[in-house]
């Protein structure tokens, strides 16, 4: 794209085997151009992470005159995007300065060498005070570095239309106890809305983080303590029935055809079409999913406005698997904002990233992107705390929220627990033959550190 104004941006659409476009080998040695790697969303419309980084890209510029941002937004389903930022980072000529990462990506880039640490920064930041330290711990190392600045946070739940349960006898103050009473509100939906999808659980490989977080582990995670991760062994869990259960749960789903059809559902394109058609059409009952929803239907930036959204949809926490204590449960997620090793201008990047984490623009953030604040001044901002209906509820979850076990072997196995959502989803394994590939692999992705817990 032709740069009409000092702050520039590069079109880099990404498919699985692509490259990125328009980026010059030449583009490193420019003293004063700050690179700016981040991902868009699949569906072009939804534009509020490109709208906010642009915005604070000309605030950057404008303060520091004389030099300019160049933007590298990355278009591609999730596992694509983190493919591309690797690849990218791997080569001082396409290494960005600045990289956007998904927090559960940090140790794996830190083992490859991949990200630089900012502890001489974030000490002499006054502001770095304020973030959670729970947020802190997302962005360090096993090293006990900081290799990132954390935007926001995330949590998870069920999404249900009221206008359809109200169909189907639901009540709108649905709060299930255990998977069997999510399952059978499922049930009820097929039997008295046809027509209607009863409920969404992201699945298999095409999803990619997205089913084995906001899928699989929000039912994992319900089973029992520790269900992936042994911290005390430090070893990763085999054998499990938990493991097992959560399996099951997604074969009913799909067997029983109370999920998308199979092929939809194990489409890279299915988050989209959950977001963009089937939520907003009302073709879709239950969705387990993420707290960032209210983003997509907004006015401005969002990919298909839905103005009724906040009094058409419900929100309900999980539930543990037979209602066990807490009860209810979320995984929390979020972003960072990172400096690759190879970055040719990493002085200009940490001074993007205090402007991007600068109150009023970490503020500005969670209010356009519905993201549960990291600061402590934000969270407790009016403007935060009114900024998009649910968020309290959202905000709620975090105290009952698990974090994804934060080493380098993680991606790994992420990976292989996708190959077994989608073996059981596409109807190629039962739930125990699908667990037992997964053991039987599982040694070999984490160097033999693994724990039998039957």
């Amino acid at each position: 794209m032709r740069p009409t104004a000092p702050l520039i941006l590069l079109a880099a659409a990404v498919v699985a085997a692509g490259t990125l476009t328009g980026c010059g080998s030449g583009s490193g040695s420019d003293r004063d151009t700050v690179k700016v790697a981040f991902i868009k969303d699949t569906n072009a419309k939804v534009t509020v992470r490109d709208d906010y980084i642009r915005l604070v890209a000309r605030q950057f510029e404008k303060n520091n005159p004389g030099k300019k941002v160049r933007l590298i937004p990355i278009q591609a389903s999730e596992n694509d995007y983190y493919a591309k930022i690797q690849q990218m980072m791997r080569s001082p000529r396409t290494a960005p300065d600045l990289v956007y990462e998904d927090t559960f990506l940090v140790n794996s880039d830190i083992k490859a060498g991949l990200l630089r640490p900012l502890d001489a920064q974030v000490k002499a930041w006054a502001d770095w005070e304020q973030f959670e330290p729970a947020a802190k711990a997302a962005a360090r190392g096993q090293d006990g570095k900081t290799y990132g600045v954390p935007d926001g946070t995330d949590t998870r739940g069920l999404w249900f239309n009221k206008k359809i349960f109200r169909r189907a006898g639901l009540p709108a103050n649905w709060r299930p106890r255990t998977w069997d009473e999510v399952l059978a509100a499922a049930r009820t939906v097929q039997k008295k809305v046809p027509g209607v999808i009863p409920l969404n659980v992201f699945t298999g490989k095409g999803a990619g983080e997205a089913a084995v977080m906001q899928g699989f582990e929000m039912l994992l995670y319900g089973t029992g303590q520790d269900p992936l991760y042994d911290p005390g062994a430090k070893k990763w869990v085999t054998g499990s029935k938990g493991f097992r259960d959560s399996l099951a749960f997604i074969d009913t789903v799909y067997k029983e055809k109370l999920g998308p059809d199979v092929s939809d559902a194990l489409s890279p394109n299915i988050q989209t079409n959950v977001a963009a058609e089937l939520l907003p059409e009302e073709k879709l009952a239950i969705d387990l999913d993420g707290s960032w929803l209210g983003q997509q239907w907004q006015k401005t930036g969002g990919g298909n406005p839905w103005p009724q959204w906040s009094t058409t949809l419900g929100q309900a926490p999980f539930p543990t698997r037979h209602g066990e204590p807490p009860g209810t449960l979320s995984l929390a997620g979020g972003w960072t904002w990172s400096v690759p090793q190879r970055a040719q201008q990493p002085d200009l990047a940490w001074k993007l990233i205090q402007t991007f984490q600068s109150r009023a623009n970490a503020l500005e953030w969670c209010v356009r992107g519905a993201q549960i604040s990291v600061r402590k001044d934000v969270a407790a901002d009016p403007r935060y705390l009114k900024s998009v209906p649910g968020i309290g509820f959202f905000t709620s979850l975090v105290k009952v929220s698990h974090f994804r076990p934060a080493l380098p072997e993680y991606p790994k196995v992420a990976a292989a627990i996708g190959e077994a959502m989608e073996a059981v989803t596409a109807g190629d394994s039962s739930p125990a033959e699908a667990a037992k590939d997964y053991d039987e692999g599982l040694g070999a992705l984490v160097d033999g550190r693994t724990v039998a817990r039957p």
